[in-house]
């Protein structure tokens, strides 16, 4: 089965194609209020702790580290909860994960992406 899963800065208006519409940080946008965010669901559970966040800091150079360090986090009960619903809504159809990360390629929702794809690097 194929998923359809993609990622966008929550600062970028909702698209018709975006589906499920899902926050996947652990604080919340600055800047955004409920309404202009139009989610379906905040899985802050799934967010990188603070300490690796605080760590990775967005640093390009740092995202592959940060990529292997994330995905072990991953395995953690509350972690793995999180993920298996973020599953669960791939799996229904369309879902964008959506992130306040200036750049969401060397986001936690690209690692999510890749993980509920199948395209782990």
């Amino acid at each position: 089965m194929t998923v359809n899963v993609q990622v966008r800065r929550i600062y970028d208006d909702p698209e018709p194609t975006d589906g499920k519409r899902v926050l996947v940080d652990r604080l919340w946008p600055r800047g955004i209020s409920k309404e202009r965010a139009e989610l379906d669901d905040w899985c802050k559970d799934v967010a990188p702790s603070t300490e690796l966040r605080k760590w990775y800091a967005h640093d390009p150079a740092k995202f592959e580290e940060f990529a292997r360090r994330y995905r072990t986090e991953l395995d953690d009960p509350e972690h793995a909860e999180a993920l298996a619903s973020l599953r669960a809504l791939a799996a229904e159809g369309p879902l964008t994960l959506l992130t306040a990360s200036k750049r969401d390629d060397i986001s936690e929702a690209t690692v999510l992406q890749q993980m509920l794809t199948g395209a782990e690097a």
